[in-house]
């Protein structure tokens, strides 16, 4: 078995992760071993690495926290999953990794012939992107939202998700070179950020106002989407790119009513119901099985390319996702 396995962090995501080789464990009952089929390298994955993330697990730890993989042996005592059976792997069970052992209980089987890179990247931002769309505002068809980092991993979900409820979307990026692979995705309209921002939005949508915006760079840009609200909007914030906090300036907080929010998917999932997660999860992967949601993967690499694949994830300006299979030939 190999694993990549941190014993520090630091400044540089990959200087501190290598693939290491591991013994096999011996199962316990209600056990399963699981091939790892494939595990993407999300921001919050080189936060962990970098310590900038809010939840760290204690070290030496495997990096990874989603992925799908097949069972391939079961331990004691277990009838399901059967083996060959696809299954999503546990949030944070360290998925960066040859294979993974797991309770076979609560095991979330997925189809076989799924995709299995596209049902790799269900657990963390197609949930995201749902929840940012239902959570904050009681959007009806035909309402616009507004988004940056519209070409992100989630930005890229909440495009399509909203298409199906049959919302608008107006996505914001940060350069010129991500305009058509968002529009690619079925956005309604991509804007570059700046200054005038809201002229350059109300110009297309004929004087719509968005009454939900989402924001994942912080700093300056947090108030550039608050001005595109319609008064008292909601402005939903779930990551830094920027690695500024958010600012919301006193026209737009105060005389315009603007409320700001967080969210983080964590915390979601510690509040929710079983019935809550499995109804989002359903949908999700549903979605995905059919091929009515996807994202883009920019590149694989196998777990023994860990630090390159770190590297490449880390270094942002390219269009799609990193993904690791740890057992694709080297």
């Amino acid at each position: 078995m190999l694993k990549a396995i941190y014993t520090e962090r630091g400044p540089v995501p990959e200087a501190s992760i290598e693939a290491v080789k591991v013994d096999q464990p011996a199962l316990t009952s209600g056990q399963v071993l699981i091939e790892v089929l494939a595990a993407p390298i999300n921001p919050s994955d080189v936060l962990t690495l970098t310590g900038e993330y809010g939840m760290l697990p204690p070290l030496p730890a495997v990096g990874g926290n989603e992925g799908v993989g097949r069972v391939v042996e079961q331990g004691e005592g277990v009838s399901a999953p059967q083996v060959g059976q696809t299954v999503l792997l546990p949030v944070g069970c360290g998925s960066w990794a040859s294979h993974v052992v797991a309770d076979a209980k609560g095991l979330i089987p997925l189809p076989n012939e799924a995709d299995p890179q596209q049902l790799s990247m269900m657990t963390v931002n197609p949930p995201t992107a749902s929840l940012l769309l239902s959570e904050f505002v009681d959007l009806q068809p035909g309402d616009w939202v507004i988004q940056n980092a519209a070409n992100s991993g989630v930005g890229g979900y909440l495009i399509q998700l909203a298409k199906l409820r049959g919302l608008k979307t107006v996505n914001v990026v940060r350069r010129d070179s991500a305009v058509a692979a968002v529009e690619a995705e079925g956005a309604d309209l991509v804007l570059l950020d700046g200054d005038d921002l809201r002229e350059r939005m109300l110009a297309a949508t004929d004087g719509k106002l968005p009454r939900l915006g989402v924001d994942a760079v912080g700093g300056a840009a947090t108030d550039r989407l608050a001005s595109c609200l319609v008064e008292g909007g909601v402005l939903v914030n779930y990551g830094a790119m920027s690695r500024e906090p958010c600012q919301v300036g006193a026209l737009n907080l105060v005389f315009k009513d603007i409320q700001l929010k967080g969210f983080w998917l964590a915390r979601w999932f510690q509040q929710a119901s079983d019935e809550q997660k499995m109804k989002v999860f359903g949908e999700v992967a549903s979605l995905i099985a059919t091929g009515k949601l996807k994202a883009r993967v920019a590149q694989t690499y196998g777990i023994n390319e860990i630090k390159q694949a770190v590297a490449a994830a880390a270094a942002g300006e390219r269009e799609g996702k990193i993904m690791i299979l740890p057992n694709q030939a080297q």
